[in-house]
């Protein structure tokens, strides 16, 4: 009778593993396109209008940082201009990505997408299949005209024909999706059509919070899920050990002005901008040091405006960097 009943429950055990694998491999790839509609837009573009998407995809935006491919590393990190066929991988518990190739090939870049779908993509993280993706490009943020100007840059770039690889999700992932953790990005405040450039408080949260993603790594986040788990900008995301880190492992720092913890608390205004200037300290570090050192003065001092403008955590990270094992 025992035998019967264990038989029994492992049968059902079994049935129910199946089903579920089931459910997660024909229910990950929901389509949101009914309630995020592609829209007719066409930007229009001008001199002006390219120059300021090239200065947010190269700089603040760091568009380079993972649209170029490993082999244009150096190109990045002295300030040149990459050519953004994709390539870029990581792995990670969901599956491995790869940056895709955004110069304007009709087959393997996105020659072949509306400015709809672009928009679509930047706003809310839906690619052009109508698909919800992981916020690696969290713009959703941005200023409809920030977003038009690097769609113009994009369209400006001579097409390259070259394939940057799939991306994949693991079964963690696709369980992820599944279920409905990975959802369409939903701005935080109103939709502003364009925002003023200067060095205040404001223009410094808008590019730490939607356009350079200061947030994004400097504060912990679930990597499973990419929730946000922790005290915004006070450090503590680790990156590594794996092949992107070379073995190193980073720990982003506390940007609060915490006396204790805050790693820029007796910073000056000058010493940040000479530091973000820099470039970068350790080989392996996730920083797109190579971007944001291409930005304006004048932004990094409202970014540094804006940290300095936070309440305090205390939050001790420990080291920043721990060298790989020899």
């Amino acid at each position: 009778m025992l035998k019967k009943v264990i038989i029994g429950l492992l049968a059902i055990a079994f049935v129910g593993v199946i089903s579920f694998v089931l459910f997660v491999n024909t229910s990950y790839k929901k389509d949101f396109s009914e309630d995020y509609p592609v829209s007719d837009l066409q930007v229009e573009t001008d001199s002006a209008r390219i120059a300021h998407g090239r200065y947010l995809a190269l700089g603040p935006a760091h568009c380079s940082h993972c649209h170029a491919p490993m082999s244009e590393f150096e190109t990045i990190e002295a300030g040149g201009e990459a050519s953004l066929t994709g390539g870029f991988g990581l792995e990670i518990p969901p599956g491995k990505f790869n940056a895709p190739n955004i110069t304007s090939d009709l087959e393997t870049g996105i020659g072949g997408l509306s400015d709809g779908e672009l928009y679509r993509m930047m706003r809310y993280n839906i690619n052009h299949k109508g698909q919800a993706v992981f916020d690696f490009m969290p713009f959703i943020n941005m200023c409809d005209e920030d977003i038009y100007a690097i769609i113009a840059y994009l369209r400006s770039l001579d097409p390259v024909r070259k394939e940057a690889g799939s991306s994949e999700y693991s079964f963690l992932g696709k369980t992820v999706a599944a279920v409905g953790a990975i959802k369409p990005g939903v701005p935080d405040e109103p939709i502003l059509k364009t925002i003023k450039k200067e060095v205040s408080i404001d223009y410094g949260k808008y590019l730490a919070y939607a356009v350079a993603n200061c947030r994004g790594c400097h504060t912990q986040r679930d990597m499973n899920t990419g929730e946000y788990i922790g005290e915004e900008y006070a450090g503590g995301l680790q990156f590594g050990p794996d092949n992107l880190t070379q073995g190193d492992v980073f720990i982003t720092p506390n940007l609060t002005p915490d006396e204790e913890t805050g790693i820029m608390t007796n910073w000056s205004e000058a010493e940040f901008v000479t530091r973000m200037k820099g470039g970068r300290i350790h080989d392996f570090s996730p920083m797109p040091w190579g971007a944001f050192r291409q930005m304006e003065d004048n932004d990094l001092k409202a970014i540094y405006m804006f940290l300095r403008s936070l309440g305090p955590v205390t939050h001790d990270v420990g080291k920043v960097h721990v060298p790989a094992e020899t």
